[in-house]
């Protein structure tokens, strides 16, 4: 099979367009032929080496994905050859009690597809059963694949972690990014006031149309002062955050008291200084928020059926220009998701 892999950690110029052994699905497992598969930051530090689990090298990327079935295990039965998959990212050990409480993504055991294991970035992957979902209908591969880990990721930070309510104002920074994209649609679903904030007016436009009440461009404005404008002096009470950085300290003077920022990742900047008298004076609330549950995805999956979602496609490259589609996410040019196709 074709594949983008890199041997080493560093730039896009590590990943390399090349011929493979085509994978050999275990006993329990499946192979789908993918027929498309989205970028993701998280992509883009397994590839430069984030701290953390060790990475198997040589390493193929790619989280997310959407293809056929072409071969089953030994031990699979009910899934036929040729039925159209999203794959599920995350691999729980199903048995512990993170498991057993819906909290799979907790799992001691818990690993991520293109990241402790090989991706999707190639002809052909090897995924467990249990990770081969249905695609609902109506939807291409291209826009599938772009689904999994950031609508899983903002519905857990929406509604399991932020447990966001009607009437609510919610900030969503980074509003055009994959997160932000899906975070907008999600919030409106739960019945919030919905507040994008982004750093172009390209991107906000993309926020309006997907159901943004108010915008606010943060590279022009005092974010904080726009966000308590916008509130009548409260604040929001929701802020859906994932840059970290000086943003992270510039959405705590946005936050509402006793409000709830819920943040996934640190696109920015991971490490930052605080003052705790900020938190405590405002009786805030910190809530952090790492992938989702299998059945929490399949909520995600039922929305799309019903037609309550759609997926913020920007460009599709080929998988062979795949330095150029990782490129252009780091120059910060997407608005949603980026798709390569073998």
């Amino acid at each position: 099979m074709k594949a983008v892999i890199f041997h080493q950690h560093g730039t896009v110029d590590e990943l390399h367009y090349q011929d493979l052994p085509d994978p050999t699905p275990g006993d329990h497992e499946v192979l789908v032929r993918v027929k498309a598969a989205s970028i993701n930051h998280l992509d883009l530090w397994v590839r430069m080496g984030i701290p953390g689990p060790p990475i198997p090298l040589p390493h193929i990327s790619g989280c997310d994905g959407a293809g056929e079935i072409v071969k089953v295990g030994k031990a699979v039965t009910g899934i036929p050859l040729g039925q159209r998959v999203i794959i599920s990212p995350g691999i729980s050990c199903g048995t512990c009690r993170y498991c057993r409480t819906g909290w799979d993504s907790l799992c001691p055991a818990y690993q991520i597809i293109g990241y402790q294991l090989q991706g999707t970035f190639a002809e052909y992957v090897k995924i467990p059963k249990d990770n081969a979902i249905p695609m609902p209908d109506g939807l291409t591969f291209t826009h599938a694949a772009g689904i999994p880990l950031v609508f899983l990721t903002a519905y857990h930070m929406i509604f399991t972690r932020a447990n966001l309510r009607i009437g609510e104002d919610v900030l969503v920074m980074a509003a055009g990014s994959g997160v932000g994209t899906a975070a907008i649609q999600l919030a409106r679903i739960a019945g919030a006031r919905v507040i994008a904030a982004a750093s172009t007016e390209e991107k906000l436009h993309v926020a309006k149309q997907l159901g943004a009440h108010e915008t606010i461009n943060y590279s022009d404005h005092d974010l904080a002062r726009h966000v308590k404008e916008l509130t009548g002096g409260k604040g929001a009470d929701v802020i859906i955050e994932h840059t970290g950085g000086e943003n992270f300290k510039r959405c705590l003077n946005a936050l509402a008291k006793n409000g709830r920022l819920v943040t996934c990742g640190s696109t920015s900047q991971p490490d930052l200084d605080l003052n705790l008298r900020l938190l405590f004076v405002k009786h805030v609330n910190i809530l952090g928020s790492y992938m989702g549950a299998k059945w929490e995805l399949l909520e995600v999956l039922k929305l799309f059926q019903q037609g309550k979602l759609k997926g913020v496609v920007h460009q599709v490259f080929p998988l062979k220009e795949a330095r150029d589609a990782e490129r252009f996410i780091e120059e910060r040019k997407n608005i949603g998701k980026i798709v390569v196709v073998p």
